[in-house]
């Protein structure tokens, strides 16, 4: 890579950087969520979060997009949404006797779904074509979504009632599935110490603009990844596929998700090119939602992450 690019990549960890130290301020913790929030928003792949209530997801969300001068939507899912709530709907007007459009909320820079899987089959599908084609098709007419276009959507895996399964498909469009926890210990005590001195409504400055991270994301797509690495993210995809621990393998779109989400953690390390840690990083985020595992291998109280691990381990990795 010339040194001009080196010095573009050098600028882009600090930017991300500075991202990071902004939302620290009323973040404690969550370091790994952190990071693969801020992939995501810079690889423009729509991330899942999934933890239980209380632990900060849609706040962390919100905050993100206050890092951003960019236009930001909310939507809260329910069992009674209608896909036109979402995308918006068709209005006839008396004065032309003509219909028009009305967008919905859906139309924005960075949209934070909440409780994503509350909303029934037919809403879900309606975000089918938003969420990999950036566009909405209604009437026959095609309207275009920003290009800056990222949707953060939460959802809790313990309260199942009132809740629906989101289809293989719409989960294959999600670049991440993030999987938070509790605090530790001191994290919790510091979390207190914040609401108690009233620090967790501190003023959040936007460190970028939307013009800036069009930006980062085409200097992401000039990280390095060397041929060996993309054989080795062809033969991990391959296990899920043949493995009889897993009754559905990974979608080619998981390989170029991880391949993309591999170069911008290599950018987060300050480093033009991708190494195989990077690649082990965002495999789990990337693969976690996508695989089905067999009957027997649940039965046997195996999470997707164990499974992961196992596949990854028969894989030689290239050095």
């Amino acid at each position: 890579m010339s040194e001009e690019n080196r010095s573009q990549i050098t600028a882009i960890s600090a930017k991300v950087a500075e991202v990071k130290s902004e939302i620290k301020k009323v973040i404690v913790g969550q370091e790994e969520m952190l990071d693969q929030l801020i992939i995501g928003l810079i690889s423009g792949g729509h991330v899942l979060i999934e933890g239980v209530p209380g632990i900060a997801k849609t706040f962390t969300a919100k905050t993100l997009a206050k890092l951003i001068s960019a236009q930001f939507g909310r939507i809260q899912f329910t069992s009674d949404l209608m896909p036109s709530d979402v995308l918006g709907t068709s209005i006839f007007n008396l004065k032309t006797n003509e219909f028009e459009f009305k967008k919905g909320p859906i139309f924005t820079e960075i949209l934070l779904i909440d409780e994503i899987n509350r909303a029934p089959a037919k809403t879900q599908a309606a975000l089918f074509e938003i969420m990999e084609e950036s566009q909405v098709t209604v009437d026959g007419h095609c309207y275009p979504m920003s290009d800056l276009f990222f949707a953060l959507a939460t959802q809790n895996p313990v309260e199942q009632e009132g809740t629906y399964r989101l289809p293989e498909a719409q989960l294959d469009r999600f670049l991440f599935k993030v999987v938070t926890g509790y605090p530790t210990l001191e994290e919790e005590v510091k979390i207190m110490e914040l609401h108690n001195e009233g620090k967790m409504k501190a003023e959040i400055t936007a460190v970028l603009t939307t013009a800036e991270l069009m930006t980062l994301r085409t200097e992401a797509k000039k990280v390095v990844i060397d041929a060996k690495l993309l054989d080795f993210i062809a033969r991990i995809m391959d296990k899920t596929r043949t493995s009889p621990d897993i009754y559905l393998g990974a979608s080619p779109r998981a390989a170029i998700g991880i391949m993309h989400a591999a170069k911008i953690k290599a950018i987060l390390e300050d480093r033009d090119f991708v190494i195989p840690e990077d690649v082990l990083y965002v495999a789990y985020p990337v693969l976690r939602h996508r695989l089905i595992l067999s009957p027997e291998k649940e039965m046997e109280g195996l999470t997707t992450d164990d499974i992961i691990k196992l596949i990854i381990d028969q894989v030689e990795i290239p050095r």
